[in-house]
């Protein structure tokens, strides 16, 4: 199986490391499924980062969370999470509120169109997650989770 990646993206000498052939693979395989995944969430005029962030708040329930707290939770990191947020809350997904007893602590809610936004996606985001790795067979998603684990504690 080694050498599709190299062919893949017309490297005409092989890595150098087994190391750095496994990094790129990474990062390619990684970029094409967001890739996908934001084809997949185009018709809902959301972004993966964005669907991410209901996702979270739908997880925090009533309470909401802190700017900050949400920002922390991202599986990517947007360095603008108050521009994201003012988006998603001009669309009626979100809101947000001043804290009563911490003025300087500003909550984010998802509102009830945001939850029925998640609950229509739902069907086509757990299709997309079988199609692209369920043919991987439960014994090897283990191994790739237990394996990605280990290099993202490297990573720190």
């Amino acid at each position: 199986m080694s050498g599709k990646l190299q062919a893949e993206i017309k490297q005409s000498k092989p890595f150098p490391r087994l190391e750095d052939e496994a990094f790129v693979n990474l990062i390619r395989t990684a970029d094409r499924l967001v890739s996908a995944q934001a084809q997949l969430m185009k018709p809902w005029d959301l972004s993966p980062t964005q669907y991410n962030v209901l996702r979270i708040l739908r997880g925090a329930g009533h309470e909401g969370l802190c700017c900050g707290e949400v920002g922390e939770r991202l599986i990517t990191r947007d360095p603008d999470i108050t521009r994201l947020l003012d988006r998603m809350e001009s669309r009626g997904l979100v809101t947000r509120s001043r804290d009563r007893k911490d003025r300087r602590v500003i909550a984010v809610r998802i509102t009830q169109a945001g939850l029925k936004l998640l609950e229509e996606m739902q069907p086509a985001v757990e299709e997309f997650a079988r199609k692209h790795l369920g043919p991987l067979g439960a014994a090897r998603l283990r191994t790739l989770i237990d394996l990605l684990e280990q290099a993202r504690e490297r990573a720190g």
